[in-house]
């Protein structure tokens, strides 16, 4: 599962970064202080099904379990910004375009204090509409896409003329899968663009960025991170946001407040979980009267909006845009513990979708040749190949391998 960080420089992304993964990244007030991209592994948070179940533990392996909140990994990618452009190259937009290819979603960090211009040079509070950053990085991806697409377009679109549909979805998927594009995507951008059953050659250029622009959506899926919401002039800017970017995932944040939490919990000041709406100080006396004022500043922040924006940012776009459950695979599904006694060791991201013989064919290839069926450890039912897996099930694979 790979996230990529985008926005255009100085807006906060890597201050997103760092807050979310905790690995340490030059932030500075200037643009193009990322070079080169970063990564590092977050963490998407779910009630740990051991909860439900009412046991008292889980043996968390591939993952976290922090008083029954299960942390699971993902990888994250922080990457140069993008100015206007950046498709022919301008500033750093190759190499900011190249680092996100195999990205699954996008996370796109914006000021919403309007204090950055296009360029990421600081230009002070509500002078700069972040809406259309929002705009024209979508913009500029779909012309580095459609770059991609239209190379020697006029042959290979004359060659699938009299390709069926099948083929046709197989050629384009193959075209783009160095963007981590799959066939799903293709087919349904071509459904949403009306382009199903046309021939190729018979696109013009509106039907090319049509079906581009549909297909960054599908393939792309994208969260608005309105940062710097601790800025006042943020927060009607971001209101305005929500009304003009309609039908976009969109979290207000502060990136740099919730650096400064973990930051505190990771010396042992704060107790506080990625994700909560509030913390509890540990020891007052330890903390200097800046540090007191820091901490009450983010709190007031999380206060109107139910925590610092971050780790929602990444469990909407693991949940919400990528549209994942989690899933829990054991070998005994009365004590709901693997082969060594380990009590739900592995959370599973999947698509929603998955089926009981996708499950287990993702645990080990053989499991899923001679998949038999399925137990749902829950309720102890047997269940079909074909049986769509829910959010939390916990599953046990029968196999004749």
């Amino acid at each position: 599962m790979l996230i990529g960080v985008i926005g255009k420089a100085n807006v906060g992304k890597s201050t997103f970064f760092s807050a979310a993964t905790m690995v340490p990244v030059p932030i500075e007030n200037r643009p193009f202080v990322t070079l080169e991209p970063n990564t590092g592994v977050a963490y998407v948070r779910r009630r740990c099904v051991h909860v439900e179940l009412g046991l008292d533990r889980c043996d968390a392996a591939n993952s976290i379990c922090i008083r029954g909140e299960r942390f699971i990994p993902i990888t994250l990618v922080d990457v140069p910004g993008l100015v206007k452009g950046a498709h022919r190259g301008r500033g750093l937009g190759n190499r900011f375009l190249d680092s996100i290819r195999q990205a699954h979603a996008l996370i796109h960090v914006v000021d919403a204090s309007g204090a950055t211009d296009e360029d990421g040079r600081y230009v002070g509070p509500g002078t700069h509409d972040p809406v259309k950053d929002v705009i024209e990085i979508e913009r500029e991806y779909e012309e580095w896409m459609l770059g991609i697409l239209k190379r020697d377009w006029d042959r290979f679109a004359r060659s699938l003329d009299q390709a069926d549909p099948s083929q046709l979805v197989d050629s384009l998927t193959k075209r783009l899968s160095g963007l981590s594009i799959r066939r799903e995507h293709v087919i349904e951008a071509l459904r949403r663009a009306k382009l199903e059953g046309s021939k190729p050659s018979s696109w013009r250029e509106e039907e090319l960025r049509d079906f581009v622009h549909w297909l960054r959506v599908v393939a792309k899926p994208t969260v608005v991170v309105a940062n710097k919401i601790d800025v006042p002039e943020a927060q009607d800017i971001y209101r305005e946001m929500i009304k003009r970017l309609e039908g976009r995932i969109i979290v207000p944040a502060t990136a740099l407040g919730e650096l400064i939490l973990r930051r505190a919990a990771e010396r042992g000041y704060i107790d506080y979980l990625p994700g909560d709406p509030d913390f509890r100080i540990v020891d007052e006396s330890k903390l200097t009267p800046q540090q007191r004022r820091a901490l009450e500043m983010v709190r007031s922040v999380m206060k109107k909006f139910g925590g610092t924006g971050v780790q929602q940012a990444l469990n909407k776009a693991v949940f919400d845009a990528l549209k994942m459950i989690v899933v829990y695979p054991v070998e005994d599904p009365n004590r709901f513990c693997d082969t060594k006694g380990r009590v739900l060791p592995d959370a599973y991201l999947v698509p929603r979708g998955t089926t009981a013989l996708d499950l287990a064919y993702m645990i080990h290839t053989d499991l899923g040749k001679g998949f038999l069926y399925a137990i749902d450890a829950k309720t102890k039912r047997r269940l079909p190949r074909d049986y769509v897996l829910q959010d939390g099930d916990v599953i046990k694979i029968v196999s004749a391998r």
